[in-house]
């Protein structure tokens, strides 16, 4: 079952901010920045992996915009973004090139946004049991 009134707004908001900024960061890995080089050539994974990265925010965004999968996008953009969480914290720092961490940021938000939309979306999963 889907959210229902207020909910359904505020998951729509959700859903519509977290697609933002994963459009947001697919143009900026695509376009090849210097930064978001650097980021995986540290990472040892330029350029396949930013390729990657890009192609699985592309899809995530797509699946966050459609009521019916918004669900599963929000499962795969918390996935994605805990990765690049783990990646900041262990091994790129929080500030990546005088960023001042907005990358950091940004990311956290996008996971904080998933996960609220799992909580909403939770009877998708079958997890309704734990409200």
């Amino acid at each position: 079952m889907r959210p229902q009134g207020k909910m359904r707004i505020v998951s729509w908001v959700l859903q519509l901010a977290a697609a933002f900024v994963l459009f947001c960061s697919l143009s900026w890995k695509l376009s090849g920045d210097a930064t978001c080089v650097w980021i995986f050539v540290q990472l040892g994974a330029e350029p396949w992996g930013r390729y990657f990265a890009a192609a699985m925010e592309l899809v995530s965004a797509f699946l966050l915009l459609v009521p019916r999968t918004a669900a599963f996008g929000a499962f795969m953009a918390s996935s994605l973004t805990a990765g690049a969480i783990v990646s900041h914290i262990f091994r790129l720092g929080i500030v990546v090139q005088g960023d001042n961490g907005q990358l950091f940021f940004c990311a956290l938000a996008v996971l904080l946004t998933s996960l609220a939309l799992l909580w909403i979306h939770r009877d998708e999963f079958g997890l309704a049991d734990l409200a």
